[in-house]
């Protein structure tokens, strides 16, 4: 089991390796588009092996748990894990022809396969010191990924992004230290069976709650989500989708996991408190996306009102309700990421993301306009996309327990989120162009037709299978809401293997 563990890890090293040693050459970004496959295949095999075994775990150098370094994968971690390497494949292959040379000479594809790594690092590890270490591995390649290009609002937004997540940072150490201090381990799985034990339960709510500002920080949830769209607006587009479908989905996984496994001796206040959060990031978020006038800070403000279905899942804590975050996980990455690649051919064609300053795309580029509708459509929970069952779990998770408020603020977020999509379609993609301009795809070489458009059907395709046949994505994500909630499972895994 541990090499099945450690290949979807290894495989964006090597290939981060090898492109950065070619980084001078063309070939250097389709090595990275064959790293990606190559991450794809290793995340299927072990999703494979979840399915047919359970949980599995693995002990790196031979140490035991939990004094050695684990990696385990749940349901819940080996779908993050393919799903990551799906929006790895698809970016891979668009940033093939959008960056430029001089940032793929920069390093580009080797920061963008270090940050693939320490997504799912992320999503495998066991142990909360590790997790820290696979944040700061992400915080690294994003920052220099950010910053790629050297634009006065690149920079501006690089400052910001890494401020408030060394800010994140130092909750988080300081969270861990008082943890380690109470526990004498750092092990997820010995921490879920050594945390009932401890006598003043009231400090280990308040490291609770330290840990939820960490991640709350990374997730972007509701008030600490200004750092996202001060930032994700400004890099290459290739960046803002990788960032758009992983990074904070590292943060909402993360509270999935520390208020499943570790912190549920508190629930009555710790997940009322997140319950708030839920519903006024759902708001705050809808509201600045309403305000906006730029495709790609729309989107960005998008981001943090869709992180908030996702909290209420956990929040509401029952089968249902965390079977839908983890379905809201997977449809919102595989949308959201699309939505950015569509804005950025977009961008290619008109000159622009300002929506004053756009155009003429229906007209004159009819497919990309399809691409974008269906894309635009999910996330705004139109049947029978992926977006529409998303939002019914969660909505039906919300009544079947009475919480009346969070499915009114659940529906109504989703129609301020149809408002937003028909927003950007009333002034990019149905009135003619301001300067008379034709954004046609002929514009492009073919080579770049094919490279900028194919990732982008792909992704459309993903979210209509899963919007016509739902019914196994949702079993699936029953039954990781099932292993979430019943510990056994991970607990035997880590602390019996030996491997």
């Amino acid at each position: 089991m541990s090499w099945i563990l450690v290949t979807p890890l290894l495989v964006p090293f090597a290939t981060a390796i090898a492109a950065f040693l070619l980084r001078h050459r063309p070939a250097g970004a389709w090595i990275s588009v064959a790293g990606s496959a190559a991450a794809l295949a290793a995340s299927i095999v072990l999703l494979t092996a979840v399915l047919q075994q359970g949980v599995v775990a693995g002990q790196m150098g031979g140490w035991p748990a939990p004094f050695g370094i684990t990696l385990v994968a749940d349901r819940l971690s080996a779908v993050m894990v393919v799903i990551t390497a799906i929006t790895g494949l698809a970016v891979a292959l668009y940033a093939t022809a959008e960056v430029t040379e001089r940032m793929r000479y920069l390093g580009f594809h080797a920061l963008f396969q270090v940050l693939l790594a320490g997504v799912t690092g992320a999503f495998l590890t066991g142990d909360i010191f590790n997790l820290y270490v696979w944040f700061e591995v992400m915080l690294i390649s994003s920052f220099g990924l950010l910053i790629l290009g050297g634009r006065p609002a690149q920079i501006d937004g690089g400052i910001k992004y890494v401020t408030i997540n060394l800010i994140s940072t130092i909750f988080f150490l300081s969270a861990t230290g008082l943890l380690y201090g109470m526990t004498g381990s750092l092990n997820m799985a010995d921490l879920s069976q050594l945390i009932p034990r401890v006598e003043n339960q009231g400090l280990i709510t308040v490291v609770a709650m330290m840990f939820m500002v960490a991640f709350g920080i990374k997730a972007a949830v509701f008030p600490l989500f200004f750092w996202l769209p001060a930032s994700y607006h400004t890099p290459a587009f290739s960046v803002s989708a990788v960032f758009a479908g992983l990074l904070t989905k590292v943060g909402v996984y993360a509270l999935i996991r520390v208020f499943t496994l570790i912190f549920d001796h508190d629930t009555g206040y710790t997940h009322t408190v997140l319950l708030w959060v839920a519903c006024l990031t759902m708001v705050t978020g809808v509201l600045g996306a309403a305000a906006q006038m730029d495709f790609r800070k729309i989107l960005s403000f998008h981001i943090i009102s869709q992180i908030g279905y996702m909290i209420l899942g956990l929040a509401l804590l029952t089968p249902l309700a965390l079977a839908g975050a983890v379905f809201y996980l997977v449809h919102h990455i595989i949308v959201k990421a699309n939505l950015f690649l569509v804005a950025g051919v977009a961008e290619r064609l008109t000159g622009s993301t300002a929506l004053g300053r756009i155009g003429g795309l229906y007209t004159h580029a009819p497919l990309l306009a399809l691409l974008f509708l269906i894309p635009a459509f999910s996330l705004a929970g139109f049947p029978p996309l992926s977006g529409f069952w998303a939002k019914y779990v969660l909505v039906k998770a919300s009544l079947d327990i009475e919480h009346w408020i969070a499915a009114a603020v659940a529906l109504a977020v989703g129609l301020l989120t149809i408002f937003s999509m028909t927003k950007i379609w009333g002034e990019a993609f149905w009135p003619p162009h301001p300067d008379g301009v034709e954004p046609k795809l002929s514009r492009l070489t073919r080579a770049e037709r094919w490279r900028l458009l194919t990732p982008i059907a792909a992704l459309a395709t993903m979210t209509v299978i899963i919007g016509l046949f739902p019914q196994p994505f949702i079993t699936f994500a029953e039954g990781a809401a099932a292993q979430l909630l019943d510990k056994t499972a991970y607990v035997d895994a880590v602390l019996g293997a030996q491997e």
